[in-house]
């Protein structure tokens, strides 16, 4: 019954947004605030976690929704607008951090923010997993573990196929067994079990 509850709930959410962008798309630019409202917090994290710096993460998600509406007449149903959101925010921070440092040191610096205590320990473990792994691994981790995208929706917003996808999340796990086997401050229950 709970299931069928939440399944109920998706649906009326999906219906939802759905409206929201045909309004949207015949000129209701009011009604796109109900789409930023929806996945303003998600959007900022990928950010967050990719830039490490939460000032460049609020830039690049508020860039993000005004290309989202600049754009909105090109989405089409056959993908969320969630994984949609998420390719213009792959394409938006591939490009900063391309600017910012073309060998992406500077991906690899993080900032943390010792006013939010209950959130430093978490993203310090975010952190240090993420330390230990290229740009296009910690783009599927983000998008497998935090946000639980399917192999599909992960492939559509980096432009992969579904079962490359699959094959370097898997050998990303093993990656980061591997490094927790030698000592490595990388957290296994970071990564979520299972394909």
């Amino acid at each position: 019954m709970n299931e069928s509850h939440s399944l109920d709930e998706k649906l009326d959410l999906d219906m939802e947004i759905k409206s929201v962008i045909e309004k949207v798309q015949t000129g209701d630019m009011q009604a796109y605030t109900l789409i930023i409202k929806r996945f303003q917090r998600q959007i900022f994290l990928y950010c967050y976690y990719l830039l490490k710096s939460q000032e460049e993460a609020e830039d690049a998600a508020q860039d993000i929704f005004i290309k989202g509406l600049e754009r909105i007449d090109h989405f089409s149903q056959p993908v969320s607008l969630s994984a949609w959101l998420y390719k213009i925010a792959h394409n938006h921070c591939l490009d900063l951090i391309k600017k910012r440092n073309k060998n992406y040191q500077s991906l690899l610096e993080y900032k943390v923010n010792r006013e939010q205590e209950k959130e430093h320990s978490y993203t310090e473990v975010i952190h240090d997993l993420l330390d230990h792994l290229n740009v296009e691994e910690q783009q599927i981790l983000l998008l497998r573990s935090l946000e639980e995208y399917s192999y599909d929706e992960i492939a559509s917003i980096m432009d992969l196929k579904p079962t490359t996808v699959r094959k370097k999340y898997e050998r990303l796990r093993k990656k980061l067994i591997q490094q927790k086997e030698k000592g490595g401050k990388v957290h296994e229950q970071s990564v979520r079990a299972g394909g």
